[in-house]
């Protein structure tokens, strides 16, 4: 105990001499339980009960550095793990750094340039004011499979990114991911975007394409095929040559209560999902959300998402699906560190074909419902 303290002790001073230089020992632990009235899973279906691990904030630890060096310029780091708090496994296709890993330089002036794997800017700018953000809903309030890639899913890996300082309320970045190949523009992906706050008033929009987000002759580009088309609970896993999504949030805070409404645009070209043979399938997700500080310690939040489908050339499935979702959440906070929560979520689905698939409900439904209802705990550190 006291070599611990000595160290600790020498790494302060240290960090002190050199000025302003220090490495995070960052994490969350999110676990509980949940129920989901409909799973269908190999040759079983019906109701499930389950541990989980992230059912709002995927638990991870991380490594957070900056180093001083000096006129304003700084050296940063991130290295992020992602991993089940119930069986111990790592996430991200069992990556040790899998939810991020990227080193870079920041000035006070212009900005951040770092590179590595990354998220893209519907993740920087849009998803905080959604219901999908990491300090509401996240995993259990996506869209429907992700399609948006709000929840991120899928992080850009070989990424060159740009973020931009505040300028008069204004923030923009840009984010180039490398294929890594010969052929340049074989899994390949970029995006930009770019946020404003005033006051009270805070607007985003964001862009996203990739390109072979299917593709299984480049497993080493922007995007990793055994995340892109796996039947997991989210993410690109619907696959296509081209991959767009655009996206636009709007919310406003009065006084303990935020409201917001975004829209996200996906489109899917060349794809095979829905039984579209190379064909195009579009997402059109209207998002209406909410959250309420009861008390310093009780937080409630609501959601609506009505999602408008399309699908071409498709055979056994209609071409028009439509999906509503209702995430009903509560919060109480013991600390800063600690909380506990309990909520809901109802997804309904018509055309036929379809069946419901709340994301980490643990399976799609057999039918066009699908309830879950989940309570956890979450501590940070």
């Amino acid at each position: 105990m006291k070599k611990l303290t000595f160290v600790a002790i020498s790494s302060f001073v240290a960090a002190s001499a050199y000025g302003q230089s220090s490495v995070t020992l960052y994490g969350l632990i999110d676990a509980g339980l949940s129920y989901t009235n409909n799973v269908n899973k190999g040759t079983s279906h019906g109701s499930l009960f389950q541990t989980t691990s992230g059912q709002i904030n995927g638990s991870r630890f991380g490594l957070r550095g900056s180093e001083d060096l000096g006129s304003g310029l700084h050296a940063i780091f991130v290295l992020e793990n992602g991993f089940n708090i119930q069986n111990g496994k790592l996430g991200q296709n069992s990556r040790l750094f899998g939810r991020q890993a990227f080193v870079g330089l920041s000035t006070d002036q212009f900005g951040t340039v770092t590179l590595g794997r990354q998220y893209d800017f519907l993740t920087d700018f849009v998803e905080p004011l959604t219901g999908v953000a990491g300090t509401f809903g996240d995993a259990s309030f996506a869209h429907p499979y992700d399609n948006d890639n709000l929840d991120h899913s899928i992080r850009m890996n070989n990424a060159l990114k740009y973020s931009s300082i505040e300028y008069y309320g204004f923030r923009f970045g840009g984010l180039y991911a490398f294929s890594n190949n010969p052929d340049f523009a074989a899994n390949r992906a970029y995006s930009v975007g770019v946020a404003y706050n005033h006051g009270p008033l805070n607007l985003a929009a964001a862009y996203l394409q990739a390109n072979g987000s299917n593709s299984t002759t480049n497993t080493s580009g922007a995007l990793d095929p055994a995340e892109t088309q796996s039947n997991g609970t989210g993410g690109f896993q619907l696959g296509a040559d081209v991959q767009r999504t655009v996206a636009a949030v709007v919310s406003y805070v009065f006084g303990g209560a935020t409201v917001g409404f975004s829209y996200s645009h996906s489109q899917f070209q060349g794809t095979h999902s829905f039984g579209s043979n190379n064909g195009t399938l579009r997402f059109d997700n209207y998002e209406v959300s909410g959250k309420y500080a009861l008390t310093h310690a009780v937080t409630l939040g609501a959601s609506y998402t009505y999602t408008d489908g399309h699908v071409t050339q498709t055979t056994s499935f209609s071409e028009d699906p439509k999906w509503n979702q209702v995430n009903l959440q509560a919060v109480y906070a013991f600390s800063k560190r600690t909380d506990v929560y309990i909520e809901g979520m109802y997804q309904h689905v018509t055309g036929h074909g379809y069946v419901a698939f709340v994301n980490n409900s643990g399976g799609a439904s057999t039918t066009a419902n699908q309830v879950v209802g989940a309570v956890g705990i979450r501590t940070r550190f």
